[in-house]
């Protein structure tokens, strides 16, 4: 479940999330959908890409996105709006939860 406001509309999604083309640790595909009731559904695709970066991994992505119902009369720059946000919690969030998870590098002798 995931609950969402896009401007005027607020609504809880009910829906699926399947991976595929798994190419670990390199690239994954994902898929989604999901039913809002009578503020409609969104479903779409995106395409992750993972490479080094130093001691780091750059995380890639594109993502096409379909939306019916209440949220298709919002307007395409609403739903954008609220598509970066959602993103940038996410990323947000996992970046933190994968940082936190990090063993702390050995520091060397002191002098």
């Amino acid at each position: 479940m995931l609950t969402a406001k896009v401007g005027p509309v607020s609504a809880r999604f009910k829906g699926k999330l399947t991976l595929a083309d798994l190419d670990p640790p390199h690239s994954y595909n994902l898929s989604f959908e999901g039913q809002g009731g009578v503020a409609g559904f969104a479903k779409g695709a995106a395409s992750v890409k993972l490479s080094p970066e130093g001691d780091t991994t750059r995380l890639a992505y594109a993502v096409k996105a379909n939306v019916g119902g209440k949220l298709a009369q919002i307007g395409s720059r609403l739903i954008d709006g609220t598509a970066r946000k959602l993103a940038d919690q996410f990323f947000s969030a996992f970046n933190k939860h994968l940082s936190a998870a990090a063993p702390a590098k050995e520091a060397g002798p002191a002098s």
